[in-house]
Formats: structure tokens, C-alpha cells, sequence
């Protein structure tokens, strides 16, 4: 099973990853490592990738998902993947022709309810004021797409339950 944990900066997507990787005692991998020092550098000076800027670091995590699936371990990968441009290649990759069965978490909130994380947040360096830049090029994952939709504003660990139940279906 490859679960990803989506949605904007600030959402809670390593938060909740990383609790429910460690419930389903699986793989946990932050897309945020993955990303190259240049882009880490245009983030934090508050300049938004471009789609030529995400795409080796998209073909790098489906690599990391088509390792997982090839070796059979489950995994949980924390990414933004914001637009279904993105979450194909993540998917699909460019050339392995392999589909991956993708479970996609989608974590939603209000603009003031992720501004207020994000400003309260210390040592990251996705800076706030990049919020509404991605909820610009957000695109809410929906049919066909495998996927889930849940509230940011609920608890944790309620999330991670939520989240649970409907894999154990």
C-alpha cells in the first residue's frame, strides 16, 4: 500500500505521515528532503517553483514509490503534489510505464487556519508568505483519482484514525 499525504504547506502533512506510517509500521519519506538546495533557496526567498523546477524532484519520488512497490514494503510519503499534473508523475513517473495504486490524503483547510501554522511555525524554510501561491495552484484531487479528503482543523489522531478505517475497508 502507497499512501501520500497532500496539501499545502503548513497543513500537517509530515505530522500526519509520520503518525500514520508508524500505526501502519511502514516506510515514512518527506518530499521536503528530496527537493534540490536551489529550489530549497528560491522557496525561502518566497519565489514559487516553476513546473520545470518540480519535475526532477517529482520523477525522484516516484522512484522512491516504485522502489517501495517493487520491493514490496508499504510507504507513506508527505508531498504537496498540488496539481493532478503532479500526482501523475507521481503515479506513473515519465518512462517506467508502471501505474502505482496510490492512496492520496488530502489534507484541506482554510487559508487563516494554515496561516496561523505556518506563521507559528520555527526553522522551516517555506516561509508563509508562499500559502497563497500554492493554494493558487492547488488542484483538489477528485474522480478518478484514489483519494481522500479531510479536514485539517480536526485532531491528529483523529485524522489518523479517519484515514484507518478507510483503508481498512
Amino acid at each position: 500500500m502507497l499512501i501520500i499525504v497532500m496539501g499545502v504547506c503548513g497543513c500537517g502533512k509530515t505530522t500526519i505521515g509520520q503518525s500514520l506510517a508508524q500505526k501502519l509500521s511502514c516506510e515514512f519519506a518527506d518530499a521536503d528532503d528530496f527537493h534540490s538546495e536551489e529550489n530549497k533557496r528560491k522557496m525561502a526567498e518566497s519565489t514559487p517553483l516553476t513546473d520545470s523546477d518540480r519535475k526532477p524532484w517529482l520523477i525522484k519520488l516516484h522512484g522512491l514509490l516504485l522502489s517501495w512497490n517493487t520491493t514490496r514494503l508499504h510507504g507513506v510519503l508527505a508531498c504537496s503534489a498540488l496539481r493532478k499534473s503532479y500526482r501523475e508523475i507521481l503515479r506513473c513517473g515519465t518512462t517506467t510505464g508502471i501505474s502505482l495504486d496510490i492512496l492520496f490524503v488530502y489534507l484541506k483547510g482554510s487559508f487563516r487556519v494554515i496561516n496561523d501554522r505556518l506563521n507559528a511555525r520555527i526553522g522551516h524554510y517555506m516561509p508563509a508568505g508562499m500559502l497563497k501561491s500554492q493554494l493558487d495552484t492547488l488542484e483538489e484531487p477528485g474522480p478518478p483519482e484514489n483519494h481522500l479528503t479531510l479536514s485539517v482543523e480536526g485532531q491528529r489522531t483523529d485524522i489518523v484514525d479517519e484515514v484507518l478505517r478507510r483503508i481498512s475497508k
